[in-house]
């Protein structure tokens, strides 16, 4: 598991290692690992020019560091000096010795304009807002340059806690990070600066206890799917009911049991208008018209999806003393104080248009602060709430670290794909897993099938469906 900590936090853990450290000693580490990577991306490093854009702070030093590094393999390094006065004194040194030259902010752009690899040392993780005028100014010759970009630490520009970007920031190819992960690497809109990012381990423990941000890998998945045992049958595996679709969307409903059916419980029963359409593409279906409430034993609902202004099916569902997914149209016919009165688990899994709408705010807002709004949803509904978009966040009712998705691809921007994944999550939800982790291990697997069933071209909602169960595999190994 990645797990992301907040700038505090990683001072804190730096400041301990470095009272026992020589002086210099965790910069030199830094600066091993930012050199290492800026060969590695060079290939040869004989002959290559290399731009170093140094602010005043540490993430300076680091670059100058690595660029002395660089210089003493033959590479011509120019440092380009946006607060000489204020320069980290050692690193300028270094640099010099290995045969570095300096330049002031005024002539960075015809250095910038010759490099094959520019350095941002800029700002480091302390930074907020934008990058200020010479270093925007910088940032935008180092665009029209072509060269390759390598952040020192984090991209400057962005918001390390929060993955913000308002302003100006630098865009990276390749983020090299030191000691911990922070938010802003995981999360966008700052994740699209930070390009690749490489961990450089320097020796700093945070306490796990702290982190702000976890990022599941296979093994963390794996250990959460359910598995059939030799006595399990249909009923223990777990029941998942559909309450979805309508007259004027009944694909809705069939893509979510698509969902359902692939996500590890044993039946889904399906409630609704579109039984018809479900029974036809998906047989073993337990269909019935009676109503949520007595359409038979289940563990766990999901509703919403296509459902229109089906207020009175969502608050049917939301009375039940089980677990309830909340998607699509149940988001909007769902009250407030009747999700966060609920003593059963609540799922809730807007997308970005749809969780501005429920705190009141645009759209862009959502999307330029997607860690503060998944958190703020989770706490006024009292329920789990999993942000659908470029990152897919998960964030609990009480706070604790937010679980961010790896596995998403942008060709998952396609209709219906939410309704496989709300049907997916719904079913692990009735296989007993709790709402974060069913949210999560969803996300997952939804964003590796639609990596799998896209490989570069378009896909449909229900291409994303059929390779779930490749998914499921590939994880399991």
């Amino acid at each position: 598991m990645r797990t992301a900590y907040s700038v505090e936090t990683v001072r804190a853990a730096e400041r301990a290692l470095m009272a026992r450290l020589p002086e210099g000693a965790l910069m030199q580490r830094a600066a091993a690992g930012l050199a290492a990577a800026c060969a590695g991306l060079l290939g040869r490093v004989s002959g290559s020019r290399v731009v170093l854009l140094v602010g005043s702070g540490d993430n300076g030093g680091d670059a100058l560091y690595a660029g002395a590094r660089l210089a003493r393999r033959g590479a011509g390094v120019t440092a380009v000096l946006l607060a000489p006065e204020r320069t980290h004194a050692a690193g300028l040194a270094a640099l010099r010795r290995a045969g570095g030259r300096t330049v002031t902010a005024d002539r960075g752009e015809e250095a910038i304009a010759r490099a094959r690899l520019v350095v941002d040392g800029i700002v480091g993780i302390g930074g907020k807002g934008g990058l200020r005028p010479d270093a925007a100014r910088l940032a935008e010759a180092v665009a029209r340059s072509g060269a390759a970009v390598v952040a020192v630490d984090l991209p400057s520009g962005v918001d390390a806690d929060t993955g913000e970007v308002r302003g100006a920031a630098l865009r990276a190819d390749l983020t090299v990070t030191f000691g911990a992960y922070k938010p802003g690497l995981l999360v966008d809109p700052a994740r699209e600066y930070a390009g690749v990012v490489r961990f450089v381990g320097i020796g700093i423990e945070p306490p796990p206890a702290d982190a702000v941000l976890q990022a599941l890998q296979h093994a963390d998945v794996a250990r959460l799917l359910p598995a059939p045992q030799a006595e399990s049958d249909k009923y223990r595996r777990g029941v998942v009911g559909i309450a979805a679709g309508s007259a004027r969307y009944p694909g809705a409903a069939v893509l979510a049991v698509s969902g359902a059916l692939r996500g590890g419980a044993g039946a889904v029963r399906y409630v609704g208008p579109a039984g018809d359409a479900v029974l036809a593409r998906f047989p073993e279906t337990l269909v019935s018209d009676a109503g949520p409430a007595k359409a038979g034993r289940v563990q766990a609902w999901v509703t919403g999806p296509g459902a229109g202004d089906d207020a009175a099916t969502v608050a049917e569902v939301l009375a039940a003393d089980v677990a309830v997914l909340l998607d699509a149209d149940g988001l909007r016919l769902a009250d407030r104080d009747t999700v966060r009165g609920r003593t059963a688990p609540t799922l809730m899994t807007p997308h970005a248009g749809e969780a501005a709408a429920l705190l009141g705010v645009r759209r862009e807002e959502v999307e330029a602060a997607r860690l503060g709004a998944v958190r703020e949803l989770a706490a006024r509904y009292r329920a789990t709430v999993l942000l659908k978009g470029s990152t897919t966040l998960i964030a609990g009712p009480g706070g604790g670290p937010v679980r961010v998705n790896p596995t998403g691809t942008p060709w998952l921007a396609t209709a219906g794909s939410g309704d496989v994944l709300s049907g997916l999550a719904g079913s692990l939800l009735a296989a007993g897993l709790d709402p974060l982790d069913a949210g999560s291990a969803a996300a997952y697997l939804h964003g590796l099938a639609g990596r799998f069933a896209a490989q570069g071209a378009p896909v449909g909602a229900h291409d994303v469906a059929a390779r779930i169960p490749e998914a499921w595999r590939n994880v399991r190994g």
